[in-house]
């Protein structure tokens, strides 16, 4: 039996229907840039994550520069972020004209921990950009008592969170000076191609966004600022629609999934990602990925291949190792170097069944029982 690492036909499979007449909905309408879905997605995911403002742009990495940008970041100024993240978070304050400062992350929930960052504040600092890698939130408790104690912005990188949340407290994209999303189509919220928002309660920030997104204007022809073009179409706006209303049923049964993951692995050899703590912090954690930790990552992945058990690796290559940031002068980052070795995904979203996840748990146990064997034989 095939278990795909994240199978998209099978969600879009119930609500397919509604998705075609999103898109004929925009089709005869004839506004496809800047028109009436966006505004109303604008509003819904705004109230989603409980803030005022949600500013649709055109992918995640944009939504991340405009952010910075919008809150005045610029060349001259650093920007605390994590070791461990995809590329997009470092690339953004390189956009902005901002140096990234990396910290390693803590070993066990795998996110910026307040100590690193606060070492590695200087004069220069001007944001913290935490991501909550994963799905699971970041401290931002203490991040947001810390840039508030130094003067600085915080942007949550909340590319992998939509919809988690600290129960009445707040969600993913509420807790920063401003907030970046990715609608990917593989995101917990994704859409049928490229798209992303900004999230802020700050309407002057809002208000900037828009005007970045759009060449640096609200009314056309008149432009006050060096924008760009980065603008969530009408089609992707109206297709996010459609899915906003499924996500929390989605993100509860990754959480089952998880569970499930977390029973099944226990006498394996793989380590099993820590949960959140307590059962009132469950929802602070959407398991957009479900990411163990082993020894021996090559042999492990070849083995499930065979069995049909698609996985992948997240994040290979860190950006500091990266060909592109080969010159940037950073501190070492042991843990970061580790996780790169150890790391492996295994499929998740809301298509897995129990069935799914005890052929994953099996095949892991046989390769488990196959090492052993081999051990004893030498």
């Amino acid at each position: 039996m095939r278990v795909p690492f994240l199978d998209l036909q099978a969600i879009h499979g119930p609500i397919t229907s509604e998705l075609e007449k999103a898109a004929r909905r925009v089709m005869l309408g004839g506004r496809f840039v800047l028109g009436p879905e966006t505004a109303s997605f604008e509003e819904e995911f705004a109230g989603h994550c409980g803030v005022a403002h949600a500013i649709g742009v055109g992918n995640g990495l944009d939504a991340l520069h405009l952010s910075l940008r919008a809150l005045g970041v610029g060349p001259g100024d650093e920007v605390v972020v994590p070791g461990n993240t995809f590329v997009a978070t470092w690339l953004a304050v390189t956009m902005s004209g901002a140096t990234p400062v990396p910290v390693d992350p803590d070993p066990v929930t795998l996110n910026m921990t307040v100590e690193a960052c606060a070492a590695a504040i200087t004069s220069r600092t001007a944001a913290i950009m935490p991501v909550h890698l994963y799905g699971r939130l970041a401290d931002v408790d203490g991040l947001s008592a810390l840039a508030t104690r130094h003067g600085l912005a915080l942007v949550e990188d909340a590319a992998q969170a939509h919809g988690a949340r600290l129960g009445a407290r707040g969600a993913a994209g509420s807790f920063g000076h401003a907030a970046a999303f990715s609608f990917y189509p593989g995101k917990n919220l994704g859409a049928l191609g490229d798209g992303g928002a900004v999230t802020t309660n700050d309407p002057a920030v809002a208000e900037r966004v828009r005007k970045l997104r759009n060449y640096g204007s609200v009314e056309r022809y008149v432009h006050e600022s060096l924008g760009c073009n980065s603008r969530l179409d009408e089609l992707q706006a109206a297709l996010l629609r459609v899915k906003l209303p499924h996500l929390d049923e989605w993100n509860t049964r990754r959480r089952e999934t998880a569970d499930l993951y977390a029973t099944a692995l226990e006498w394996t050899s793989v380590d099993r990602p820590a949960p959140p703590p307590g059962h009132d912090a469950s929802e602070s954690h959407v398991w957009h990925l479900y990411v163990v930790q082993t020894d021996d990552r090559t042999r492990l992945q070849a083995h499930l291949q065979r069995q049909g058990i698609e996985t992948q690796v997240h994040y290979p290559t860190p950006p500091h190792r990266q060909a592109a940031y080969a010159d940037l002068v950073r501190a070492p980052l042991p843990v970061t170097d580790m996780l790169a070795e150890r790391v492996l995904s295994l499929p998740m979203g809301p298509h897995l069944r129990t069935h799914h996840v005890e052929r994953v748990a099996n095949a892991i146990t046989a390769f488990d029982r196959d090492a052993l064997v081999a051990t004893r034989a030498v």
